[in-house]
């Protein structure tokens, strides 16, 4: 049987956003690609949607089974899906810091779990962990956001050195503001709107933070990242995707003073 071209590529969060873009533009490549939801349906792309909720360990397996009964093989994970909460350190509960993680890190942890024995047999594998700028830069009132990426962020580097020889590379991918759905779905945790003491810096930074999404690079400006890393048979450790001067600013933390970055940070975001 002749071998059928292309990578089988599995990418979560798939329903919009970012995960979409990149479905769509590995599609057209020639690509085999199964996109991920909970509640999947039609995307509007030439790929396959799968149900799972990255937060069950038992859906994850499934889909991930229902590939591999299909394709008989996984080249490449794309793991988008990500939620945030917005608000204070302070008035966030636990219950709504562990939901951030949950999906943020565990999810992506669960995924690894289910692909790598596959990629470990078959000896090449490519996870692409779709991270933040915030997993480098934290943000006020963003906090448990940026906890989540900047987990994601070291498991990632720690994964690339352990899965190395087995032919499998793993890839950070940070983008920095874009213009998506995320702006709209973002939780405030139930105190947000409540709290005499942060809610009105609260609303400053987040107007300016929504601001900054709405106006931000598209999805399809991320997405062309991630193709060229699946196109890459070396590909680096981090990919920092946005404007100038974000871009800038993840080298600038590294060479100024912490004190004066976080009072340019506060400034920025009206912290005061």
């Amino acid at each position: 049987m002749a071998k059928k071209k292309g990578k089988v590529i599995l990418v979560t969060g798939a329903s919009s956003g970012i995960g979409r873009a990149c479905a769509i533009g590995l599609a057209q490549q020639g690509h085999r690609v199964y996109g991920t939801s909970r509640t999947p349906r039609s995307a509007g792309g030439d790929f396959t949607m799968l149900p799972m909720d990255v937060t069950d360990a038992a859906t994850v397996q499934a889909a991930v089974q229902a590939l591999l009964e299909r394709e008989g093989r996984i080249d490449v994970v794309v793991n988008n899906a990500g939620i945030g909460y917005g608000g204070a350190v302070e008035d966030t509960s636990t219950d709504e810091a562990q939901a951030t993680l949950d999906t943020n890190f565990f999810g992506v942890l669960r995924v690894c779990h289910a692909v790598l024995p596959t990629m470990r047999a078959q000896g090449h594998g490519a996870i692409i962990n779709i991270s933040s700028i915030g997993g480098m830069i934290a943000l006020p009132f963003q906090g448990l956001y940026s906890a989540s990426k900047y987990a994601l962020e070291g498991v990632s580097e720690a994964l690339r050195m352990e899965v190395k020889h087995f032919g499998i590379h793993v890839v950070l991918v940070e983008p920095g503001d874009t213009h998506t759905q995320f702006t709209a779905n973002r939780r405030n945790t139930r105190r947000a709107d409540e709290s005499p003491i942060y809610r009105e810096m609260y609303r400053r930074a987040l107007a300016q933070i929504e601001s900054n999404e709405r106006n931000g690079a598209s999805p399809e400006t991320v997405a062309r990242t991630v193709l060229r890393i699946v196109a890459s048979s070396r590909p680096q450790v981090r990919y920092v995707v946005g404007p100038f001067h974000q871009r800038l600013a993840v080298l600038v933390k590294r060479l100024i003073p912490a004190g004066l970055f976080e009072r340019i940070i506060m400034m920025v975001y009206g912290v005061k």
